[in-house]
């Protein structure tokens, strides 16, 4: 009976429609957030090869236990630059296109790019120092 009633409280929740038109909606706004996932191959033109800010691109699958250790490290800092750098989120089984393109043989790849370029890269995991230097020359810090 409790879980009837407390699923159909749930149920009987505004949804997020309404809570926007009352000016409470959640979540974060896509514009403030510097991680994101690519989509697909005109996602990641707009998104990374256009943009003027530096990018980071990590080459990642599900599959691979390196990729799960790097990809969270990386996203602290990354979000650590409040905005100074950007970092694309591309699932090598998703866009397999887009791996062959860059090259990317291994998971994790990272790649940085600056107006379109690839300016560095690395493969592998590395320690938060280590990536932290990586980022600071990307941004010219």
């Amino acid at each position: 009976m409790a879980q009837r009633l407390a699923l159909h409280r749930l149920l009987s929740l505004p949804t997020r429609g309404s809570l926007a038109s009352h000016g409470r909606a959640f979540g974060t706004s896509a514009g403030r957030r510097s991680t994101f996932n690519v989509q697909d191959g005109s996602d990641f033109q707009d998104r990374v090869v256009n943009s003027p800010k530096p990018v980071v691109v990590d080459f990642h699958a599900q599959w691979c236990g390196p990729c799960k250790i790097l990809g969270p490290r990386l996203e602290k800092l990354v979000s650590k630059l409040e905005g100074k750098v950007l970092m694309a989120k591309v699932d090598i089984d998703d866009h397999t296109d887009l791996a062959i393109e860059y090259e990317v043989s291994a998971v994790p790849t990272v790649l940085a790019m600056k107006n379109g370029d690839v300016v560095d890269k690395f493969v592998g995991i590395k320690d938060e120092d280590q990536l932290e230097a990586f980022l600071k020359k990307l941004i010219g810090a």
